[in-house]
């Protein structure tokens, strides 16, 4: 029987894009041998779902789930839009949410490896390899996060079929006020709506206030009538203009969406509920997920990749 050596194993890996780990049980499996450990794969799902490895996955769905004091977000993306209205895909990123909120893993890699809850003969991995092979189009899970409430509530808010997906965590002494939560609710759909950056000032960085600083000046003197103006001026107008940045950047100094005089921001009306009901309440902590941010999309004309899938 063939040495399952590194050099196999790389080999192998080259020839089906499988991971690693799969190509050396795959090896192992099959007395080192690398055609029948190709059939393996392909058997597993696996060789099938690296086929798929180059393709670009900026569809899908975010979901984000609450059960009592801890919460779960998570992307899992698919190549198309239709994929993401899929049942059998949908049930599967409710599975994936689930199995985070019962995890201990905190990243991504740990969780990938650990058992798959339904099927603990496979990993998270292999069974997403799984999906892909059934479902026929590239997966991936992008990203999660967890938070857990101690000291308060937390509100989660899904928008557009899964496109978007928030968590809000706020510090009060009244967790089950129904005039809190459906605060919290609002503020959760303002985040959804006009994706701010930071809870309040507090969370901004001071290299974030020196970046922009330096952008404000150099558009400053790239105007003459403004450059030629003196430096303590130039120098209000740059801390008047990230002011006014830091409303849009920050939740607390954001406009409150539904303020009836359109000049109440979000933390005046968090105070007003917060006085109105009794309660205490303070937002601590936001997450906002929205599918395919960051990720370049491919752009392919749609009747040439539905003639590419049929040929």
């Amino acid at each position: 029987m063939p040495a399952v050596t590194a050099a196999l194993v790389k080999e192998l890996r080259e020839m089906t894009g499988a991971g690693m780990m799969d190509c050396k049980k795959a090896l192992t499996a099959t007395d080192g041998d690398i055609e029948k450990a190709v059939e393996f794969l392909r058997e597993k799902g696996l060789a099938a779902a690296a086929k798929k490895a180059g393709r670009i996955a900026a569809e899908g769905l975010v979901t984000a789930k609450v059960v009592g004091n801890k919460a779960v977000i998570v992307e899992v993306n698919s190549e198309t839009d239709f994929v993401a209205k899929n049942a059998i895909f949908q049930k599967y990123v409710s599975d994936v949410a689930d199995q985070i909120m019962a995890s201990a893993n905190g990243t991504l890699e740990g969780f990938l490896a650990e058992p798959w809850a339904a099927d603990p003969t496979l990993t998270v991995e292999q069974e997403l390899s799984e999906m892909i092979s059934r479902i026929g189009e590239k997966l991936s899970i992008r990203r999660f996060e967890k938070l857990e409430a101690t000291d308060g509530a937390i509100m989660s808010y899904v928008h557009g079929g899964g496109r978007i997906g928030v968590l809000v965590q706020a510090v009060t002494d009244q967790p089950e006020n129904e005039a809190v939560l459906e605060a919290m609710k609002n503020v959760a759909m303002q985040i959804a709506a006009l994706r701010p950056q930071f809870t309040d000032r507090s969370e901004v960085p001071a290299d974030f206030i020196e970046k922009e600083t330096e952008i404000l000046k150099a558009q400053i003197m790239n105007d003459p009538k403004e450059a030629s103006k003196p430096e303590k001026v130039i120098a209000g107008m740059i801390q008047g203009r990230i002011s006014k940045e830091m409303k849009e950047f920050c939740l607390a100094d954001q406009i409150y969406v539904k303020a009836e005089d359109g000049k109440q921001t979000v933390s005046q009306y968090l105070a007003d509920v917060a006085k109105k009901s009794g309660a205490s309440l303070k937002i601590k902590k936001f997450v906002r997920f929205e599918t395919g941010e960051g990720i370049q999309k491919k752009e392919e004309n749609f009747a040439e990749e539905v003639a590419k899938q049929m040929a």
